[in-house]
């Protein structure tokens, strides 16, 4: 039996190493590896159990990456457009996302920020100065949203400076956190971490990133229990996959096991137009029916809301008939967005 991995996977040839690609993949991916990091944590290297298994599939490149459809986009949800100062998306009234940290744990395939995690690190001390005097001088913000990268991939110091100085905004009712870290290297939560993220005001929820229940393992479930039981309230989001969890029985298991774990089923996203993600993508008809099938079977507790980040910066809608329209011929779809505008979004020819 080949002994488990203690480093992160981050070149084409320690997949190979480990059995994850063949020698035929090679000179494709590392064609792949020149524009998109490659990250696979010792965790989510023991939850993969086979080189096409859905967890395998979130982080394994394959050579489908290497095509760019025409409708895809660097920005695809429009960060930059709402970017009042270095590191800040301003989108909606009363929140905002501070990207603190471009470093992730692991880098996902179909990450809508694929072409810029990984290239720095922590937002330089200026960059976010500046970031932390616009939240100050701005009323209307209640929530800030942690992002980046992954906020909990920086240093319990660096984490606990954040925290103070965003604290001492009097206007501030919540912080929070978006990680896959509690999922993908469970060791990072530990009780301290934990403690530090418990604290009255302003609140901190944690929105755990996980896309399939292979990947709760049981440091996982562990690394959940300690924030719970700490106070930290938990939701997940999750991201609408081919070949990951795009069937009734794949999303309502995750769902089930979320629950399990105290973690509350927030958002599952329609897969965004990032650059070389179009295997990924399932049409709109495909998730509403997908959707459709989970009531009934799963508690409305455990049964998240589906949604479409609307490209070019318009704002997340509900994949609802009040929001989501056919358009004009199968495929279109007519979104409105939260301040009435229409846009059309097409869906992937099959």
């Amino acid at each position: 039996m080949t002994a488990p991995v203690t480093t992160a996977l981050t070149r084409p040839e320690d997949l190979l190493t480990e059995g994850l690609v063949t020698p035929a993949d090679m000179p494709a991916l590392a064609q792949v590896a020149q524009d998109f990091r490659i990250r696979v944590t010792p965790a989510m290297r023991a939850a993969i159990a086979t080189p096409a298994d859905p967890v395998a599939a979130q982080f394994v490149p394959t050579a489908a990456e290497l095509i760019t459809r025409p409708e895809e986009r660097a920005d695809p949800i429009g960060d930059a457009v709402h970017s009042p100062a270095p590191g800040l998306t301003h989108r909606y009234p009363d929140r905002a996302i501070l990207h603190i940290t471009k470093t992730c744990d692991v880098y996902c395939r179909f990450c809508f920020r694929r072409e810029t995690v990984g290239e720095t690190g922590p937002l330089p001390e200026p960059d976010l100065a500046q970031a932390l005097e616009y939240i100050a001088a701005t009323p209307a913000l209640r929530e800030i949203i942690l992002t980046g990268g992954d906020p909990l991939t920086l240093s319990p110091r660096r984490l606990e400076d954040v925290l103070t100085r965003l604290s001492a905004i009097p206007h501030l009712t919540t912080l929070r956190f978006h990680s896959r870290v509690p999922v993908v290297a469970p060791e990072r939560i530990t009780p301290a971490l934990a403690d530090l993220l418990r604290r009255p005001r302003p609140a901190v929820w944690v929105v755990v990133h996980t896309n399939h229940a292979q990947e709760l393992t049981a440091p996982a479930r562990a690394a959940l229990a300690r924030l719970v039981d700490a106070g930290v309230p938990l939701l997940s989001q999750s991201v609408l996959l081919k070949g990951v969890n795009d069937s009734h029985d794949a999303l309502r298991d995750l769902f089930r096991a979320l629950q399990d774990c105290r973690v509350k089923p927030y958002y599952l996203h329609h897969c965004d137009l990032a650059p070389g993600t179009g295997h990924f993508r399932t049409t709109i008809a495909a998730g509403r029916a997908l959707m459709a099938g989970l009531r009934g079977h799963l508690s409305g507790a455990a049964i998240p809301t589906y949604v479409l980040d609307i490209p070019g910066g318009f704002g997340k809608v509900p994949i609802t008939a009040d929001h989501v329209a056919p358009g004009a011929r199968p495929g279109l779809w007519r979104v409105t967005d939260w301040r009435g505008g229409v846009h059309d979004y097409a869906d992937p020819a099959s």
